[in-house]
């Protein structure tokens, strides 16, 4: 009989390992494993920022009971009882993700897809769609005379309305795609303003400058939708800058600040929010 010390370190002892669903000797040796093994550690690390984005975009209805007569025909594919502790939490929580595909519509069925993609599989071409985000935003956060080319925080109050409105006008014809500007001083953020960048083959795009009373900028990064930039949240970290990036409608977002995750996540739901009512 195979004892806990010699279970393979798989990909669903990872996944067990990062449900908190192990006991102190395995997750010690998962810890370990995982210190010995980067390429592993980086995909759990992808793992848990798929969880994460689900959960914070989609949490409520994922709360949802299940219905009986769903949870029903889920189980019918499941382990039987005696399978591990780990492997009967995650059946539940496929339950639950496949009642959300009912209930939650298009909207549920591309976080699911996103969140159950290995993010490993994830193209180049959207590795390089955040990186070009991050470095925009590490080229021009530090800048104090010319941050942006239209900037609206040093207009005159009568003349802010006009100046976002020139200014989304413009950023909106260049890269063909509607650039909406978000409101994010219940957040602490004023909008600074914006400018034009190219992207990959001189294909224009648009960064947004928001600068908080204490002095920290995020930006955010737009272009047109890309089919290799998944449509729900996900994160990346590229040194102390960290991006959440998505796509809703024609566009695709990428939000970077350095800033705590949670932090950086909240102002993400935010901007999220406002492109629901418009």
């Amino acid at each position: 009989m195979e004892t806990n010390e010699h279970r393979p370190i798989d990909d669903v002892m990872l996944s067990a390992w990062l449900d908190q669903e192990l006991d102190p000797a395995e997750r010690a040796r998962v810890d370990d494993w995982l210190r010995e093994h980067p390429a592993d550690a980086e995909r759990v690390r992808r793992w848990g920022a798929d969880r994460d984005a689900l959960g914070a975009r989609l949490g409520s209805v994922l709360a949802e009971p299940v219905p009986e007569r769903l949870g029903q025909l889920v189980w019918r594919g499941t382990p039987p009882p005696a399978a591990p502790s780990h492997t009967r939490s995650r059946g539940w929580r496929l339950a639950a993700m496949v009642a959300f595909f009912v209930v939650g519509g298009v909207v549920g069925a591309a976080a699911m897809w996103v969140a159950q993609r290995p993010s490993a599989l994830m193209s180049e071409a959207s590795d390089a769609w955040v990186h070009r985000a991050a470095l925009a935003h590490a080229v021009y956060v530090p800048e104090i005379r010319h941050p942006v080319e239209v900037n609206v925080a040093d207009s005159p109050e009568a003349d802010r309305a006009a100046q976002e409105q020139h200014l989304q006008r413009w950023l909106t014809k260049r890269i063909d795609t509607p650039v909406p500007l978000f409101d994010l001083r219940g957040h602490g953020f004023e909008l600074v303003g914006g400018r034009l960048l190219p992207d990959a083959l001189g294909t224009p795009c648009a960064m947004l400058m928001y600068q908080h009373q204490g002095g920290q900028r995020v930006t955010v990064y737009l272009r047109k939708a890309d089919s290799s930039v998944p449509a729900a949240f996900q994160y990346e970290q590229e040194g102390d800058v960290g991006l959440f990036y998505w796509v809703e409608g024609r566009t695709g977002y990428a939000l970077a600040g350095s800033l705590p995750r949670v932090q950086l996540l909240a102002l993400a739901e935010a901007i999220y929010a406002q492109q629901q009512r418009k």
